[in-house]
């Protein structure tokens, strides 16, 4: 609604619009060009773009004057609520209007502002009046108002309530009052002289805190607008109490549980005593009765509260449950007492202890499945489930575990054991309860494996080849043999035994012997090829064990020949006294065969390759020797020239290294009839070289006869006289004379003097004590002569022993001669 005017301005200013002075001062400047004033109508809180009213209608202007003139709105507010559209001429709500927040509670309300237009100038003011909505719900201060009233507080006493505030004006504002219906309140309503409702509430009935001790009521506002809005407070009554009542417990016994090991202040339970009584007079303290059991030094109590917790250790093991007196006292000094019982319950803090009874180590390998080890004794000082032990094996082991009595367990063998396999164990026991976590303890035994002598030598090889060449030392070593066996100590001590087995008639320990402990095979004597190409024994592997065992192996001994043999011609036969010819006519052509020389050599391979070489010869012109077969040719014709007796010699070599030879000398006749070869060989003599040799060989034999003859007299001499002296010392001598008989001797009838002679060679290698080869102790060469010349004497020469000892051969030769001469007469 819109109004016209005279010049006057109706503006409620606040306190904000008088800071701009200067647009004040420039409004009244002008107020000779102010034409009009308008005044609208309209209700709070209206949307933006809302409608006020026609502006350029109602001040009787046209559009084109308000675009021209450049109409603008000039207000001295900082906020600007209304917008002029020039284009329409409409006046429009710019922001949110609120009533009570522009004007509060001042009625009616209003704002003001001007309408300028340029050329000419023109002024116009508007006024918009703002009218009030019920927006607003009466409201309070505060959420609850709180009384504390005693039970002894008369009837028709009063207790004034807070007041509401309703922003809005008018019937829109606050009406009255109402309360909630109760028996001990009523509510009374006054105005203030400013017109404000306010509500006083009047005690119509005496209270009683024990029948009810707090009271819940709700004072509501409401106001006179359409819809009717209303506020709400809650009123909480408390009443106030006498000390008449006594403190009682809610249960005559509690009972709680507390865990093992709880940790400090942790919970056990809470008690209550509750007072009738309100205030201080119902104010209950707690606290143990007997302080002399000590119990306190394990709970405690809050005397106000009554919770009662854990103040020191609590062990399941030393008590299972505790009974404690709890008291309970008012301000006034009146009591009530009560019990609680606590049950410990045990935790699994215990880890098993396992305790050995007995355990034997080592154990014997041949011990059969089931065999007890040991024996241990397992506890668990936890109860229940957590005081249950199991007993496993930590490793995969050949042992089981076996429980016979209660917390008693057998450790025992659950299959054949094998030293061989594995020597020795570490047996891991582990002893777990049944808790959760389970607890365990792990108990290791060291288990040795004693060894039986059930694994026999074994050789690498079931046969074993070696290479010797012939003529060698005795005594060298030929190859070593080696046999394992996986027993331990005594039972793995090797004995390496020569077979008795025969070769050509001989023991084999005639030709190889082999050291007991190392294993070594000697050759007892030097080989010949040409009479044993090889030898095939059995050596054998003991051990040292009860009963041994033993093992076999095949040797073969291959003989590796030696060019050792000369050639040997066979053809032509050589003979000391006769002279053989070969016949070669004159008429002979060229490569005419005269003979063939034959040899043969005993050794074998490249050793027994033979060539023919033509050595020398009475004209070389006229013969020679097929290198590889020994056929003596003519290498020309033959003519009348040529010397009726030719004489060869022809030398046969083999190939070995290095290399032996023989010479054969072939006599050739060259002749067409017999007598001729007659006529020419019949003064043929031996040849000088023969002669001279013959010689030699005769005053060679002639010279040792004679060496011979003179040390045979020398000695006779010398035993002759050593007999006549040993004779006189025994005649002189007062010694008894007691005839001694070496042992297997004995007299034969009376046959004279028999002598026996007992001759032993002995060769054996430097460890032959610790061979096979069991041989005597060398001794010396004894001579015990009976001399018949001295009554019930007996004379005994002992000589030195004879040890031959090579330099380069670990062989021993020792002679034992024993000589017994006894006569008849004894």
């Amino acid at each position: 609604m819109a109004c016209g005017l005279p010049y006057t301005r109706c503006v409620k200013w606040r306190s904000g619009f008088g800071q701009n002075w200067m647009l004040l001062f420039f409004l009244f400047y002008l107020n000779h060009v102010i034409s009009g004033h308008i005044r609208y109508s309209i209700p709070e809180e209206m949307k933006k773009g809302s409608l006020i009213g026609n502006v350029a209608q109602d001040l009787g202007l046209d559009l084109k004057r308000l675009r021209s003139g450049r109409a603008r709105i000039v207000t001295g507010e900082n906020i600007q609520y209304t917008e002029l559209k020039t284009d329409k001429g409409a006046l429009v709500v710019k922001e949110r209007i609120d009533r009570e927040q522009l004007c509060g509670d001042v009625t009616p309300c209003s704002f003001s502002f001007e309408i300028i237009l340029e050329n000419p100038m023109e002024l116009h003011q508007i006024t918009v009046e703002i009218t009030d909505i019920n927006d607003h719900s009466p409201t309070f201060k505060r959420h609850n108002i709180r009384f504390e009233i005693s039970e002894s507080a008369n009837t028709g006493a009063r207790f004034p309530l807070a007041s509401a505030d309703d922003p809005d004006v008018g019937v829109n504002g606050l009406r009255e009052y109402f309360l909630t219906e109760n028996e001990n309140f009523v509510l009374k309503q006054n105005s203030n002289a400013d017109g404000k409702k306010y509500a006083e509430m009047v005690v119509q009935k005496p209270l009683d805190r024990e029948t009810n001790p707090n009271l819940s009521l709700k004072l509501i506002a409401v106001d006179g607008g359409t819809p009717q809005r209303s506020g709400t407070v809650n009123i909480d009554i408390t009443v106030l109490d006498v000390n008449d009542n006594a403190p009682v417990f809610n249960q005559s016994v509690y009972k709680a549980t507390v865990m093992e090991n709880s940790p400090k202040d942790s919970y056990v339970t809470t008690v209550n005593a509750s007072d009738a009584d309100f205030g201080s007079n119902s104010i209950v303290t707690y606290y143990f009765s007997d302080l002399n059991s000590g119990l306190d030094d394990l709970f405690t109590i809050d005397e106000k509260t009554g919770v009662i917790l854990v103040k020191g250790s609590v062990d399941y093991e030393k008590d299972k449950k505790y009974e404690i007196r709890i008291e309970a006292k008012d301000q006034g000094g009146l009591t009530d007492s009560s019990k609680v019982i606590i049950e410990v319950i045990d935790a699994n803090d215990n880890t098993p202890t396992v305790s050995v009874m007995s355990f034997t180590s080592p154990v014997s390998e041949d011990s059969p499945p089931g065999t007890t080890i040991g024996i241990i004794n397992v506890k668990d000082l936890d109860s229940g489930e957590n005081g249950q032990v199991n007993c496993r094996i930590e490793q995969n082991a050949p042992f089981k575990i076996k429980s016979n009595l209660r917390n008693y367990y057998t450790l025992v063998t659950d299959t054949v054991l094998d030293r061989e396999g594995v020597a020795e164990y570490n047996i891991t026991v582990v002893a777990t309860d049944a808790g959760i976590p389970p607890l365990s303890t792990k108990r290791t035994f060291n288990l040795k494996i004693s060894d039986v002598n059930d694994n026999a030598p074994v050789f690498p090889q079931s046969v074993y080849s070696a290479f010797i060449t012939e003529n060698n030392s005795p005594g060298v070593s030929v190859l070593t043999l080696r046999a394992k066996d996986p027993d331990d100590n005594q039972n793995a001590r090797i004995s390496y035994i020569l077979e008795d087995t025969n070769i050509g008639g001989s023991p084999v320990s005639a030709f190889v012997s082999v050291n007991a402990e190392s294993g070594v095979v000697h050759a007892v004597r030097s080989f010949d090829y040409e009479q044993i190409k090889q030898l095939i024994f059995v050596v054998k592997a003991q051990d040292g064990g009860s009963p041994p065992l033993s093992s076999n192996v095949t040797v073969k001994l291959i003989i590796q020949d030696q060019n050792d043999n000369p050639p040997q011609v066979l053809y032509p036969v050589q003979t000391g006294g006769s002279v053989v010819a070969e016949m070669v006519p004159r008429a002979a052509d060229v490569g005419y065969l005269v003979t063939k020389v034959v040899a043969v050599d005993v050794d074998s391979g490249q050793n027994a390759w033979l060539s023919y070489k033509l050595q020398k010869a009475t004209d070389r012109a006229l013969f020679e020797v097929g290198l590889q077969n020994g056929e003596i040719r003519t290498i020309r014709q033959v003519s009348d020239k040529d010397a009726v007796k030719q004489k060869l010699t022809v030398i046969v070599e083999d190939n070995g290294q290095p290399s032996r030879s023989a010479t054969v000398i072939v006599n050739v006749a060259v002749a067409d009839s017999f007598p001729e070869v007659l006529s020419e060989f019949t003064d043929f003599t031996h040849d000088k070289e023969y002669n001279d040799n013959l010689t030699f060989y005769l005053v060679l034999a002639l010279a040792v006869v004679s060496f011979l003859f003179i040390t045979c007299l020398v000695v006779i001499i010398s035993v002759k006289i050593y007999r006549w002296r040993q004779s006189r010392v025994m005649y002189h001598s007062n010694l008894p004379v007691i005839p001694y008989y070496p042992p297997r001797y004995s007299d034969t009838m009376a046959t004279g003097t028999l002598p026996h002679v007992y001759n032993y060679e002995v060769c054996r290698t430097t460890d032959s004590r610790r061979s096979d080869c069991k041989f005597g102790i060398a001794g010396s060469q004894n001579v015990l002569i009976m001399d018949p010349s001295s009554t019930g004497t007996m004379q005994r020469i002992q000589s030195e022993k004879s040890i031959l000892d090579e330099p380069d051969s670990p062989l021993e030769v020792s002679k034992i001669t024993y000589l017994c001469a006894y006569n008849s007469d004894y």
